[in-house]
């Protein structure tokens, strides 16, 4: 169990928590919405305290399919150093309708899911030669159908 600390910058905000037992996500719920004419950017209303050495991952719900939206950045990294407010920002798809009344998440709702994971340190170390392997430089579809 690791204990990370939130903090409330609205009244309003959501603390995240797990729909079901086993769950690898906790949701994360809109307290504002900006709209521009390149993005909407959801608001939490939180900021987070990740203890060095853990990151938050921020994805889409499974509901985002039933939306005219894309997360920006497929998926959202909050580092250990950041104090801000958790935002998520979409890019609008257009719809077989046109702009006439995308389907986007409202304020109240759940927008994302967050995962705090652990990650190592890394050394990169520059090499003139690799080990061999069984796939080798193989890459796009190169495994197979």
């Amino acid at each position: 169990m690791v204990n990370i600390k939130v903090k409330k910058l609205t009244e309003n905000a959501v603390i995240p928590t797990y729909a079901k037992p086993g769950d690898a996500g906790m949701d994360v719920t809109a307290t504002s919405v900006t709209v521009t004419e390149d993005y909407i950017q959801y608001g939490t209303g939180l900021s987070f305290e990740l203890p060095e050495g853990y990151v938050m991952l921020i994805f889409p719900r499974s509901s985002n399919s039933k939306k005219d939206l894309l997360l920006c950045n497929s998926v959202g990294v909050l580092d250990s150093g950041y104090r801000g407010e958790l935002m998520l920002r979409f890019k609008q798809l257009q719809t077989k309708t046109g702009w006439i009344k995308p389907k986007v998440y409202e304020v109240g709702e759940r927008v994302g899911q967050i995962m705090i994971i652990p990650y190592p340190t890394i050394n990169i170390e520059e090499v003139s030669e690799l080990s061999e392997s069984e796939r080798g430089t193989g890459g796009f579809g190169s495994s197979g159908k």
